[in-house]
């Protein structure tokens, strides 16, 4: 290696510590909120995330489970998803896509196998998915304030309410909450 390049490179190494050691915190100087407390490590404020499962209570436990037959649901896993479980073991999810559309979810339930047919729910237009073998059944609809709901209904054992009543149940009573 020459000289001259020798030179290029440690100059890009300099500066790439420079500008490393600018991204670090300097001891009192505010740092973004949710950001590592300095006298806790690895303490993160998750204050800012008190909404984060509020997607999740668009419908009491209760209410899913009218709409399911009367089993009282066990909630599993939140986040980008709700997730209901009920004897049999049935399934039940829901999700808020906030910028979905529904001519989207159509396209890719298509792609992902799943027959789809255009439906009404309340009034509204909304989408069916089935996929052929499998005791699933979704629904998709507008969203009132924007982006699309989906409920999912799973059930691959027996179950007294049909996937499908089921999803087009629980789209009922959450477009009528909504709205």
């Amino acid at each position: 290696m020459t000289k001259h390049i020798r030179r290029w490179v440690f100059a890009l190494v300099a500066v790439a510590a420079i500008v490393g050691l600018a991204g670090c915190s300097i001891p009192g100087r505010t740092q973004p909120k949710g950001a590592p407390d300095s006298q806790e490590p690895g303490h993160v404020n998750t204050d800012q995330f008190d909404k984060l499962t509020l997607e999740c209570q668009i419908l009491s436990p209760q209410q899913i489970g009218k709409a399911m037959g009367g089993y009282a649901p066990s909630p599993g896993f939140n986040g980008a998803i709700c997730r209901w479980t009920l004897p049999g073991p049935t399934t039940v999810t829901f999700n808020w896509f906030e910028w979905g559309n529904v001519a989207a979810e159509q396209r890719t339930a298509k792609k992902m196998g799943y027959e789809t047919e255009n439906i009404k729910i309340n009034g509204s237009s909304a989408v069916q998915q089935t996929k052929p073998g499998r005791s699933i059944c979704g629904v998709t609809a507008k969203a009132p304030s924007r982006g699309v709901y989906t409920w999912f209904v799973e059930s691959p054992g027996q179950t007294p309410v049909d996937p499908c009543t089921g999803a087009k149940k629980l789209m009922e009573m959450v477009l009528k909450t909504s709205a």
